[in-house]
């Protein structure tokens, strides 16, 4: 395939973002440079199953890698090529309503062009890696945490899952349905109110002399602020006023000037001597003037005039009031001063650099609520120590609720995926949940400790999954617990690897059928190298490797096959040779019972 850039897409073949019938979300491209045998390939991948085959050493394996490093899995340096660099690219189209979408506008990603999301990630031969969401460098933990919504791996190298006692309990509580997922999300705000009522309580008993010091101090600060009383804004009242009160003769002076300008000295209050004609007789006379015409613009002009002679009246006035209003007493100058010093000791005490009066108010504010909580009275231990009993007496309840949900929900489960197990050549395994509880030890998830169990054959004894069952016994307790759950799961892209690894026959056969059941509401993307698997296939991509004389490496292309080709590849799977006759009919007769089984 040719090489290219998530954005060098021709726009007529971007994906609809919300096409009818596609899962809640799916990878349509996937590009991979210079990883493993890997130089520089593109996956077109299509909704439902896309399956992945081609000889051993090929590389398919590869595209795994590829898609755990893209999602936020461990670089591994060793696997990149000579050149230096290698690098992986995703296209994800999402439904809207899909919460990736918020944590990646979080990270500052934004849509490409289609409304799809575009993922990429770098890695260097010296180990250095980098990763990239919505065309923004974000931090790795960022892709993985995005991926847990997204993606799920299941390889024989990789039952992280399914082998964490934690995602066991998790499955355990999703099969119980939605009103047991009610009730643990009810215990687990309990639960946190608990804990905070407790550390609360463990904190005043264990601090009580460093809190009561530290109360003492507060409480101190609210006296001092209390005895003052300062209101909000009173600094800025202060300093207008101390400043009009010092400078009361300057302003009324000039406050009598301006008023003497506008109307003249009408209340001999300046001596009685010469005044020049004031702004008021000025106006007015030339209002007269005007007034007596007959010319329309003149009278209007007039009328302007006398609105003029009313405005300069009025501020007059209000001069006047000025003049009458300020106040040249020493003495309150000195109790404004006296006043504003106090305050000005508050701000320097309580609040931060320019925050002034306010910052004082807002330092009570908090302290008075501090207070509360540095309180270490025997009445305030005592009421949070029945608040803390209270909340423990809620947790054990709803614990015990909680534990018989999965005690009632384990025996079904463990049923269900027996049953699916029969079918994939795992019939004399039997699948069970251990719930074993612990009153007396509350967790943030409850009082469990939830373990699946499995006995590989008549005999065994049940032991955790991960330890009593082989790489490839566990890839298919994996995929029997994903059918069980297909449909329900939030995770919408699935990837197996080799999870045939050790089947044949007609268990094959019922392998591809599951696998092809949970493509019906998945994006399922499975390495395989069993024919009967393949046949089930809505996508099917050969990897083909072949010798790069001119560089010395070995060079992988990856295509996709349908028909004859398709025919082919399945015949190879099969018998080895691609071109057998006996070969391609039995590959002709597995697509015709994969189809029939499809439909």
């Amino acid at each position: 395939m040719p090489a290219r850039t998530m954005n060098e897409r021709p726009a007529e073949q971007m994906p609809a973002v919300t096409d009818v019938g596609d899962p809640p979300g799916r990878l349509t491209e996937l590009r991979i440079r210079g990883l493993g045998a890997i130089d520089d390939v593109t996956l077109e991948l299509g909704s439902g199953l896309t399956v992945v085959t081609g000889e051993t050493g090929a590389g398919k394996t590869m595209v795994v890698t590829g898609l755990t490093l893209l999602f936020g899995g461990r670089a591994d340096p060793g696997r990149v090529r000579a050149n230096g660099k290698a690098g992986v690219e995703g296209r994800l189209v999402l439904p809207p309503d899909s919460p990736a979408w918020e944590r990646a506008a979080d990270a500052g990603a934004d849509p490409d062009d289609d409304g799809s999301l575009i993922l990429a990630r770098t890695v260097s031969a010296e180990g250095r890696s980098r990763a990239f969401l919505g065309g923004r460098s974000v931090p790795v933990g960022v892709v993985a945490e995005l991926a847990e919504g997204l993606l799920a791996v299941h390889g024989q190298t990789d039952q992280l899952r399914l082998s964490r006692p934690a995602e066991q309990r998790r499955a355990l509580d999703r099969y119980a349905g939605p009103a047991h997922l009610a009730l643990l999300e009810r215990y687990r705000d309990a639960y946190q109110r608990w804990r905070e009522l407790a550390a609360d309580l463990e904190r005043r008993r264990s601090q009580a002399r460093e809190l009561a010091q530290a109360a003492d101090v507060l409480r101190h600060g609210l006296e001092e602020i209390s005895a003052a009383a300062p209101e909000p804004g009173e600094d800025e009242a202060l300093d207008t006023q101390a400043k009009r009160l010092a400078d009361a003769d300057a302003l009324r002076a000039a406050a009598d000037e301006a008023r003497l300008a506008l109307v003249g000295d009408v209340t001999g209050d300046f001596g009685g001597g010469e005044a020049p004609q004031d702004a008021t007789a000025a106006l007015a006379t030339a209002e007269r003037a005007l007034a007596g015409s007959d010319d329309p613009t003149l009278v209007l002009l007039a009328q302007d005039l006398a609105d003029a002679v009313a405005v300069v009246s009025d501020v007059a006035a209000q001069l006047a009031g000025y003049v009458a209003d300020l106040d040249a007493d020493p003495g309150r100058l000195a109790e404004v001063l006296d006043r504003r010093a106090a305050i000005t000791a508050l701000v320097r005490k309580y609040a931060g650099p320019g925050e002034g009066l306010a910052g004082v108010l807002a330092w009570a504010e908090d302290a008075s609520r501090r207070l509360a909580e540095l309180d270490v009275s025997d009445e305030a231990l005592e009421a949070l120590a029945a608040a803390r009993d209270t909340a423990r007496a809620e947790v054990d309840d709803l614990a015990a609720q909680v534990s018989a949900g999965r005690r009632a929900a384990a025996e079904g489960f463990a049923a269900e995926v027996g049953r699916e197990l029969a079918g994939l050549a795992m019939k004399s395994a039997t699948v069970s949940f251990s719930v074993d509880s612990h009153p007396d030890e509350p967790g943030s998830e409850g009082v469990d400790d939830v373990a699946l169990l499995l006995a590989a054959h008549p005999g065994a004894p049940p032991r955790p999954v991960h330890k009593g069952a082989s790489g490839g016994e566990l890839s298919r307790v994996m995929l029997a617990i994903e059918v069980v759950f297909a449909g329900a799961d939030p995770v919408p892209v699935m990837v197996f690897d080799e999870v045939d690894a050790g089947v044949g026959g007609q268990a094959a056969g019922e392998i591809g059928r599951r696998l092809a059941r949970l493509a019906r509401d998945h994006q399922v993307v499975v390495v395989t190298h069993l024919a009967q698997v393949a046949a089930f296939a809505d996508t099917h991509l050969v990897v083909d490797k072949a010798p790069d004389t001119g560089a010395g490496v070995t060079a992988t292309d990856i295509r996709a096959v349908e028909g004859e080709d398709r025919v082919r590849e399945l015949a190879r799977m099969l018998s080895g040779l691609s071109d057998s006759d006996t070969g391609q009919a039995h590959a002709r007769e597995l697509l015709a019972v994969a189809a029939a089984a499809r439909t």
